[in-house]
């Protein structure tokens, strides 16, 4: 498979004893898995697909049986693994919307051409996103992600080019 893989979930524990697995889902988009008929399970250098049985949801978890896995003993050792799905399979996300995994790693730059540094880590605060762009300094600088401050955000070139607010930087 040539195709990048993304990250979607991973499995923490089993759950009943029928081969069942307890799934920590770590989309914006946990009612993908009712969709979704195989996802690929990698465990370190061990990539496998498998094919979705039945699924349901408990508390914040996603509870999964694959077919290939007939009992819990099975299950047990699938802890840890993570369950990753084709680039092609996401949930398309409106215009001016991106995923996490696209912005983390891209450089940085003010209006003025500037490189600042790379974005290190997204921060969910709830109100909105904010951006944490290690600088080569090794300073962190925290760049909430509004409109007014992040201009435009390239994908391709994976640049993104922010107008400070003030008191961020001179």
């Amino acid at each position: 498979m040539n195709e990048e893989l993304i990250l979607i979930g991973e499995i923490v524990n089993t759950q009943g004893h029928r081969g069942a697995v307890r799934v920590l889902p770590l989309t914006d988009f946990p009612d993908r898995f009712r969709r979704l008929k195989a996802v690929y399970l990698e465990q370190g250098p061990v990539r496998r697909l498998v094919h979705i049985g039945r699924v349901s949801y408990h508390k914040r978890f996603v509870i999964l049986e694959f077919r290939e896995i007939p009992d819990m003993n099975a299950a047990e050792k699938l802890k840890g693994a993570q369950l990753k799905i084709p680039r092609s399979e996401l949930v398309p996300l409106p215009d001016g919307h991106h995923y996490i995994f696209e912005i983390v790693g891209a450089s940085v730059f003010s209006a003025e051409g500037d490189y600042l540094g790379v974005v290190a880590d997204v921060l969910r605060t709830g109100a909105n996103d904010v951006y944490v762009v290690k600088g080569g300094d090794g300073d962190d600088l925290l760049l909430p992600a509004l409109k007014t401050v992040v201009r435009e955000i390239d994908l391709v070139r994976r640049r993104i080019t922010v107008v400070l607010p003030g008191g961020l930087r001179e």
